[in-house]
């Protein structure tokens, strides 16, 4: 899965720069083992809500890439017929209960689902994952305060990559972790995984679903993470340090579970296999977006 949302997410920004994509769009290349390690464990009639930066959630939960692309593109035969866009991701018949672009706004709405499903008597689980800056949004807390009083079967994902768009966010926050640190506040424990190991997110992904399909409540996870271009597309990132981005580079996801995998004993060629595959899954939904009908 990794191999895919890097390898998709690469081609939509080369289809980027050829002027294919219609308006702006929020990559999250470094960041894939959040949402891998997450979609492994959801069941597929759970619900994942997911900001702007939506691209990998929607494909770790199954979408067609192809009619993701499309839907980048502004084609009829995305996912959203072309008219919702990079930022608006939707796919209700895989869980994916939309991208949202109003910061910390779908913490409240993944409550209004995890509570749906109590009242239904289901034990689906709904997983919201949101950026380091939504941790200094009302919304934030006032989910977080609901969802341990009526114990809701929610999972709330912080995906901290150190920057809110331009500004870093140990400047403006008083705590080391803004979300881990904030958990006690709501009686829950302070989670915080290593966002770049897919295996310590599916390890800790595992224990939070688990807990809130027992009807055991809400968890808050931080994944410390680091996306490796700019906030967007029009965004170069010359702000960051580089000796910072050199840093978290070598412990990119892509590589670094590559050589584990080596470690443990799976054939080079095995994983030359999956990289190819995967690569002619990204030509085939290119070509498929590339065909659509313009709205």
């Amino acid at each position: 899965m990794q191999q895919l949302l890097r390898q998709f997410e690469k081609r939509a920004y080369d289809m980027f720069l050829q002027n294919l994509v219609k308006g702006t769009s929020h990559l999250s290349l470094g960041q894939e083992a959040v949402a891998t390690g997450f979609g492994r464990v959801m069941r597929p009639d759970d619900y994942t809500f997911a900001t702007y930066r939506g691209h990998a959630h929607t494909l770790s939960r199954g979408a067609d890439p192809g009619a993701v692309l499309a839907e980048l593109l502004g084609r009829e035969n995305g996912i959203l017929k072309g008219k919702g866009g990079s930022m608006h991701l939707t796919s209700v018949e895989h869980g994916m209960m939309g991208s949202y672009a109003i910061i910390g706004a779908h913490l409240t709405i993944a409550n209004g689902a995890a509570w749906s499903a109590r009242m239904r008597g289901t034990d689906q689980v709904a997983v919201c994952f949101f950026g380091d800056g939504t941790t200094n949004i009302g919304a934030f807390h006032e989910a977080l305060n609901l969802a341990a009083i009526w114990d809701l079967p929610v999972v709330f994902v912080c995906e901290n990559n150190l920057w809110m768009e331009y500004t870093p966010i140990d400047l403006i926050t008083a705590v080391a972790n803004p979300a881990a640190d904030r958990a006690s506040a709501y009686g829950l424990e302070g989670i915080v995984v290593d966002g770049n190991d897919a295996d310590a997110v599916y390890q800790v992904a595992t224990q939070a679903i688990g807990k809130a399909r027992r009807g055991e409540g809400p968890s808050l996870v931080e994944a410390q993470t680091y996306r490796e271009q700019g906030h967007s597309r029009a965004d170069p990132a010359k702000y960051r340090p580089p000796a910072e981005v050199q840093a978290w580079k070598e412990r990119d996801p892509i590589p670094m579970y590559h050589e584990r995998l080596l470690r443990l004993g799976v054939p080079e060629g095995d994983l030359s296999k999956i990289q190819q595959d995967v690569a002619r899954r990204v030509d085939e939904a290119t070509e498929f977006a590339k065909g659509g009908a313009v709205p």
